[in-house]
Formats: C-alpha cells, sequence, structure tokens
C-alpha cells in the first residue's frame, strides 16, 4: 500500500490508498442491491410493453388477465394521473410531469419499441408473465422516425402534435419533432473564417449506447393504510425519487420514504423513474409490498440510452495554428420526449480554447427510441468526438503536433468557457505539458498501427448535500450523507472526516440515510458527490469539532477561545492540563451537556473545470477491419486525488466505456423499428480480453474553492476517449473515420474504398 501522497503534502488520509469501508460486503455477497429485498406477503409486478415504434392506442382490454387467477391488480395510464405540459422559460434540464407520466404508462400513443402499457401484479412472476399476455391492446400503427437529423425535417412522422419548436423566430406555426434550439456564441464568426489560412469542414454521427450497468432496475413498494409508501429501489438520487413519485401521484412528499439500495452500476441510467410509481399504485391497489425488477431486454428497450447526434462543423485556422473562428449544428436525439443533453453538447465543444469567434447551435430532436438518460457527461462525448476530430485534422493539414495545436490555443486563468463561466485555477496546460513529455507519445508504433489523441473539457456539479454526523460514546462516528455510494464516495466521506478530526479511518462509519433521515440531497450524478457532499462533511465535523472544544472548556473551566484541535484531541497551551482524546470528551458527553452532533445542508458552489486528454494506439487488421487497442494513458487533473485508487479506477471505467462507445456499441432496429440487441451477447461491449492496461496520470491542480482541492473526476475520462480511439484509427489507415461506432465492416469498407482510390 502506497501512503504518498502524489502532491507532496503532509495530509494523514488524503492522498493516500486507503481500505474500502464497503468492499467486505460486496465481495462476500452480503450487500444488498435492489433484487435482493425480500418481504414477507409481496406480490411480484410485470409490465406490458408495445411492440411497436409509433401507435395509436384505440383500445386496451384488461379484463382476462384481471380474472386470471392469482393476479391482484392492474393498472393502466387512467391509474396514474396525468399533468400539464411544461411551459417556457426552459432551464437547462427539463423536468416535464406530463411526458413523465405518459413514459411511466402510455397515454394516447406508443411511441418505441417497448414502451410501457400496463403493469400487473401477481402472486407469482410467473403469474404475471401470463397475465400481461392476456391483456388486449387495439393500436393503429403509424410511421415512425428513428435518425434526429431525418426526424428534423418538416415531413418527418411528427411525435407530439402539441410541440412547437421553442427558441426559433419567427415562431413556428406546424408542430415538430425539434423541440428546441439552444444556441451559443461570441465575436463574428464570418470575419473569423476570413481571417482563416485553413478551413476543415466535416460531419459527424454516433447511435445511441446504453450505460451498460450489470444490475437492472429493481424496487419493492409497501403502501400501508394510513396512505404512507415505503420504497426501496435502486437508484443513484432517492431524494429526486421521492419528489418525483410524490409529483407524479399528487402524494404529500413526508408520506413517501425511500432507502436507496446498493447500486450495481449506474452511470447517469439510474437518475430517472421507470417502475417506481407503478409498483406504488399496485401496492396502493393491494394492501400488499409489490416488487418489479426489470429483465435486460426491458433495459435495453425501455430505459434512456445516450443520444445519438448528426453533426456538422466548421473550423479555421492560421498558418501558426492560432484557430480564428468555428462553428456547429448539433442534432441531439432526446427519444421519445423532449430533454436530451444539448446544453451540455455546446458548452463542450469549444470551451477548452480560446477561440475568438464561434457560433454553436444544438437541436433537441424527439424521435421513436427510448427517452434519453445521462450517461456519464451525457452530451459531452459526442460533441469532443466532432471538435476534437475537426482539430486533429487542422493539426494534420497545417503540419503542426496535435498537443501543440492545443497549446497554443488552450483556455487560461481568467479565461471564459463558451457559457460564459470565468476559470479560476485550471489545469488544462499542466495536462497538455504532461502529456507532450510522456514516453507514450513518442514511442514508436509497429505495422498497420495508428496513434490517437483527444482532449475533454467538464464543469463538474454542486448543488445541494445534507450530512449529518454522530459521535457516539465510544469515539466512534457515523457520518450519514443523502447520496447513493456508486463510485467510493462512501471512502472519500470517511477520508476527510477522519483528516479534519485526526483520527484514524476506521473510527469513521460512513452511512447512506434514507430520505426520512435528514436533508436532502441532490443525485449523484454530474461528479459533484466527493465535492459538494465532501463539503458538507467537513462542514458536519467541523462543528463536532467546535463542540468539542466547547466541552473541553467546560471541563478544563477555561475559555474556549484557549483551546485548539490537533491530532485527534483538545489541547491547551496552559502548563499542567492534559490534552483530551476524542474517546475521553465522547465518553463524557452525554455526562456534561448531552449528545454531540454536526449537521451540514448546502448548496455548493466553486466548482472547478477539468480537463482529460487521452492517448491511445490501436492496431487494424487490414483483412477484417478489426480494431485491437494496444496501449491506453490517460492524463487528467484530478483536482487533488481524495483516494487515489478509486480516481484511478473511474479514470479507467470511463476509458474502457469510451472504447466500446468509439468501436462496438450501438442500437439495432429492424425495419419495423424494434430492437434486435437486447442482451449483453448481442450488444457488444467491451470485455477485459478487448481492452489493454490503461495507465492513468493523475494532475494535481488544487481548486481553491474546495478545502482540499477537490474537482470532480468521474465524467471527464470518458468525454475523450470516442475521439481519441476514433484518432487513432484514422492515423492506422490512412483515412479519416467520422460515424460511429467504427465497427469491423465499417472500418474494413473504409480501407476497400481507400484502396480502390489509389488504384
Amino acid at each position: 500500500m502506497n501512503n504518498k501522497d502524489s502532491a507532496g503534502t503532509n495530509f494523514k488520509w488524503v492522498g493516500k490508498r486507503t481500505r474500502r469501508p464497503d468492499g467486505p460486503d460486496k465481495v462476500t455477497g452480503r450487500a444488498r442491491y435492489g433484487d435482493d429485498m425480500i418481504v414477507p406477503g409481496m406480490l411480484h409486478a410485470k409490465i406490458l410493453r408495445s411492440p411497436h415504434a409509433h401507435a395509436k392506442i384505440l383500445s386496451i382490454d384488461t379484463s382476462k388477465a384481471r380474472a386470471f387467477k392469482g393476479v391482484k391488480a392492474v393498472v393502466t395510464s387512467a391509474d396514474i394521473p396525468d399533468h400539464p405540459l411544461t411551459k417556457p422559460p426552459y432551464g437547462p434540464i427539463i423536468t416535464d410531469f406530463h411526458d413523465i407520466s405518459c413514459n411511466v404508462l402510455a397515454r394516447e400513443k406508443v411511441l418505441y419499441d417497448g414502451h410501457a402499457i400496463a403493469g400487473v401484479a401477481a402472486t407469482s412472476e410467473r403469474i404475471a408473465r401470463a397475465a400481461i399476455k392476456l391483456i388486449e391492446v387495439e393500436y393503429e400503427v403509424l410511421p415512425h422516425v428513428l435518425d434526429p437529423l431525418e426526424a428534423s425535417k418538416p415531413d418527418a412522422p411528427v411525435l407530439h402534435d402539441h410541440q412547437y419548436t421553442h427558441g426559433v423566430d419567427p415562431e413556428p406555426e406546424k408542430p415538430s419533432n425539434v423541440f428546441r434550439v439552444v444556441t451559443g456564441g461570441r465575436g463574428d464568426v464570418e470575419k473569423g473564417f476570413a481571417g482563416a489560412d485553413i478551413i476543415v469542414e466535416r460531419e459527424f454521427s454516433s447511435q445511441p449506447v446504453h450505460q451498460g450497468y450489470i444490475e437492472p432496475q429493481a424496487c419493492i413498494a409497501t403502501a400501508s393504510e394510513d396512505d404512507s409508501v415505503e420504497l426501496w429501489t435502486t437508484t443513484q438520487g432517492h431524494f429526486v425519487i421521492r419528489a418525483f413519485c410524490a409529483r407524479l401521484l399528487n402524494m404529500d412528499m413526508a408520506r413517501i420514504r425511500v432507502t436507496a439500495s446498493e447500486i450495481g452500476g449506474g452511470f447517469g441510467g439510474k437518475n430517472n423513474i421507470y417502475a417506481e410509481p407503478v409498483a406504488i399504485r399496485l401496492s396502493q391497489m393491494t394492501g400488499r409490498p409489490v416488487r418489479m425488477v426489470m429483465s435486460r431486454s426491458e433495459v435495453f428497450r425501455a430505459t434512456g440510452p445516450a443520444s445519438g447526434t448528426h453533426t456538422r462543423i466548421r473550423m479555421g485556422a492560421k498558418k501558426d495554428g492560432t484557430i480564428t473562428a468555428a462553428e456547429v449544428d448539433i442534432y441531439n436525439q432526446a427519444g421519445a420526449f423532449k430533454g436530451s443533453p444539448v446544453g451540455r453538447s455546446i458548452e463542450t465543444f469549444f470551451s477548452a480554447y480560446t477561440i475568438e469567434n464561434i457560433r454553436a447551435s444544438g437541436y433537441d430532436v424527439c424521435v421513436n427510441r427510448p427517452k434519453v438518460a445521462a450517461y456519464r457527461a451525457p452530451g459531452a462525448p459526442m460533441a469532443a468526438f466532432a471538435a476534437e476530430g475537426t482539430i486533429n485534422e487542422l493539426a494534420s493539414r497545417l503540419g503542426m503536433d496535435a498537443v501543440d495545436i492545443r497549446m497554443k490555443n488552450a483556455v487560461r486563468e481568467g479565461d471564459q468557457s463558451l457559457s460564459g463561466i470565468k476559470y479560476g485555477q485550471i489545469g488544462l496546460l499542466d495536462v497538455l505539458e504532461k502529456v507532450k513529455s510522456h514516453e507514450h507519445y513518442s514511442a514508436p508504433l509497429g505495422p498497420n498501427q495508428g496513434r490517437g489523441f483527444a482532449l475533454g473539457y467538464w464543469m463538474h456539479g454542486g448543488g445541494l448535500s445534507s450530512v449529518s454526523a454522530n459521535l457516539l460514546d465510544d469515539g466512534t462516528i457515523a457520518v450519514a450523507t443523502g447520496n447513493p455510494d456508486i463510485g467510493g464516495s462512501r471512502s472519500s466521506m470517511r477520508v476527510m472526516a477522519a483528516e479534519e478530526l485526526g483520527i484514524d479511518i476506521e473510527m469513521i462509519k460512513p452511512i447512506v440515510a434514507d430520505t426520512g433521515s435528514m436533508g436532502y440531497s441532490h443525485l449523484t450524478a454530474g461528479s459533484r458527490t466527493t465535492f459538494a457532499t465532501g463539503m458538507a462533511v467537513i462542514n458536519a465535523v467541523r462543528e463536532i469539532i467546535d463542540k468539542l472544544r466547547a466541552l473541553a472548556a467546560k471541563k478544563w473551566e477555561i475559555p474556549v477561545e484557549e483551546i485548539t484541535w490537533e491530532a485527534g484531541q483538545a489541547e491547551t497551551g496552559r502548563d499542567g492540563i492534559k490534552a483530551l482524546s476524542l474517546k475521553e470528551l465522547a465518553g463524557m458527553a452525554t455526562k456534561m451537556g448531552g449528545p454531540i452532533a454536526g449537521h451540514s445542508e448546502i448548496n455548493a458552489g466553486g466548482a472547478g473545470a477539468a480537463f482529460s486528454a487521452q492517448l491511445v494506439d490501436v492496431e487494424v487488421d487490414p483483412e477484417t477491419g478489426f480494431v485491437s487497442p494496444k496501449r491506453y494513458t490517460v492524463f487528467q487533473d484530478v483536482g487533488r486525488a481524495i483516494s487515489p485508487d478509486y480516481v484511478e479506477g473511474q479514470i479507467q471505467g470511463g476509458a474502457v466505456q469510451g472504447i466500446g462507445w468509439a468501436l462496438n456499441e450501438e442500437y439495432v432496429y429492424d425495419d419495423q423499428a424494434r430492437l434486435q440487441n437486447t442482451g449483453f451477447l448481442d450488444y457488444r461491449m467491451p470485455v477485459a480480453s478487448d481492452v489493454p492496461m490503461i495507465d492513468a496520470v493523475l494532475i494535481e491542480v488544487p481548486n481553491p474553492n474546495h478545502p482540499y482541492g477537490v474537482r470532480g473526476v468521474g465524467e471527464p475520462p470518458i468525454i475523450s476517449a470516442p475521439a481519441a480511439v476514433a484518432n487513432a484509427v484514422e492515423n492506422a489507415i490512412g483515412i479519416t473515420m467520422s460515424s460511429l461506432p467504427l465497427s469491423p465492416p465499417k472500418v474494413l469498407n473504409a480501407i476497400e474504398q481507400g484502396q480502390a482510390e489509389k488504384d
């Protein structure tokens, strides 16, 4: 175990490699995930799903299912309250409860293959599966559209007759699949292009990809006679689940208590509600607990993937590499309902660069696919794929080094992102310099091999977090947070608490509390948890320290101002007074005033921009088009790595997912828009044999707005990964590649076309 802090500080725990507190339960199988909860008397629920991508629901007959032996209740959209459409102004994230209710159970129309129609609760899963087949639905099948560019055209089949494009002038008179157009820019783009010596224009496309979490969505709802509900669910944000279910079902929020199970992967895909309201309603109808677990097919057909995109981009530069202008249009698939991460796409394109003249437009487009969900830096990887691919081509045509052109145009402290965020202390130049000096950058390549490079930018989140820290009589401390642990946050919370108190980390017990036990905490998402919830942990522990100092002052009968807290004990400079340890003070607390606890409820600001650069070497088989990644190095400004091994794991995981996006993963539909690859055998995610060892180079430029310099680390490593892999393939075969995934048939076709052109 390496206990040397890479930043050269004298921290006792921060920056060290420590035992994971939840590790033993997870490796021994004691940890309880969503599917592990069993409640006496529970019913099993299943959902009937649409076989059509777009169709009117003419009628639903549930009589046979209701009469089936063992069936206790059936629900349709008639049992879920409808809500009015959200009206402008619209925020960056769209939360429309009309859309949510229609996604939970379809109303007038089904809008994608797998759209939920009705739910059945029965005494066994076998009976529930048989019962949903007895529900008779009459449809009028309608034309469908899957591609965002095609869906944006005036003659495309329209999903929602009430939807008119927002953010355009003049206001449209006809409904459209384009929900809104988001724009950003600065300077004079045409003037910038007029001053360019070289201009590159390209188009890029990508397909929807799924988060690929191993654990499917699962929940148990238990409704009581007093109208209260207890919900156990696998989620990244149980406070958000409570709020959504209460609003959707017109219930008082205090009547719903949500406990987050352990989570077997999420990556943004478990931020939303799917089966929870159906399970709650079935439990209310039957008076019994209702358990619902999705199959893998249901996960793929009915839960949100990342957006597929189509991008048109143009960039111009002078001969010395100065980028003078850039403009881009991106069409983001929202799925069946509005709300793609188009704003994050716009922010990602050019915010790492000091380009004076920029125009960016993003189109939020509805298509007949599942409603998209967040997936690790939502909207950013596909924006970086286009922007970084274009910059790499600029560098190639100018005869410049790929890192040098970025260093010339890189943002620095005091510069602004495209949305106007002013950068504080950032580590972009440190990252690029580390890349340039790393031996991987100049290592020799073999036959049919190519090296790729790309840069990614991410502004992580802050926001609402609550923490309760309780000192126990034996000197141990329970630290309760409201954020599910999806990436080692228990460890980082424990480390920061122990560092503040100056005690051994084993004296800290981190807990993920339910929604009835503490104040609101936002999602474990946006790379916010170690930053924002960690800040709340620090505040709560410091309150405990202040109370311990006050207790020591009372014991010693001296002013509290004379007491300091050092290395886990209260000290004073007065002669003859022996220091009191935390354990000693804890033992006397209840006898001298009462229990000691610390609390913090904050809206954390001061998030710091993070940058991740990636080098990847690939080998392409010229006879099959198969791409094998051979070497991979990620360089990332992590602010300060609270737990370096977990940070490295986050970086490696993001890179592996990026390899999957670049080379293998996509949704495959037939001509009726029915999903064909609904399992891991056909949806081709990378396995261990598909990827090389991934070297994580941690660059630590502390964020001055956090006590320990934290920046979000979970999302940056995926942003530049598809662009870096694609660039490596391009350099291996000598042909530009602009459509992901770069599957063997696609690469082989490019090789053969390139050879035919030479001949």
